[in-house]
């Protein structure tokens, strides 16, 4: 399933690259989501299997996408992003453009930044990818620095894998 959804993800990175975060936020909220300040929607649900209400109107890929990142969160964790969001929308992570936090009741707050940042997704999916070929955590993030370190934005403030 993850092999699969990896190689999914793949291409929906490639064809959604924006190259930089952008695009239109969604206005519209409920009870269960709330915006933050730099405009990213962001909603709870009851675990990592059960997606946000954003999702729905987003192509079958982008939710993809997102349970991928659920399934390699932890590597995520480890891996900075950078789109900018580290100064813009305060993350941590790569992990964060997609997932705030996970509860410890195993409940999610989603983040609906990845929707519209080329840049996380493919961080995501070049992350997944390696880690399913068997690469470690910290080979996976020499990677990604090394690829992004020029040309692109301030990467988050990401501790080292251990």
């Amino acid at each position: 399933m993850l092999r699969r959804a990896t190689v999914v993800l793949a291409s929906t990175a490639l064809l959604l690259m924006l190259g930089a975060c952008g695009g239109a936020k969604p206005a519209e909220e409920s009870h269960a989501r709330h915006q933050t300040p730099s405009g990213d929607l962001q909603e709870k649900t009851a675990s990592l299997s059960t997606l946000p209400s954003f999702l729905d109107k987003q192509p079958e890929q982008m939710k993809k996408a997102y349970l991928v990142a659920a399934q390699t969160k932890d590597l995520l964790r480890n891996i900075p992003c950078y789109c900018g969001c580290g100064e813009s929308a305060g993350h941590q992570s790569n992990m964060n453009c997609f997932i705030k936090e996970t509860a410890s009741d195993g409940s999610v707050v989603w983040d609906d930044h990845a929707t519209r940042c080329g840049v996380c997704l493919e961080i995501a999916v070049k992350s997944a990818q390696w880690q399913q070929q068997g690469q470690s955590a910290k080979d996976i993030r020499e990677q990604i620095d090394k690829q992004y370190q020029k040309g692109h934005a301030k990467p988050t403030p990401t501790p080292l894998p251990a």
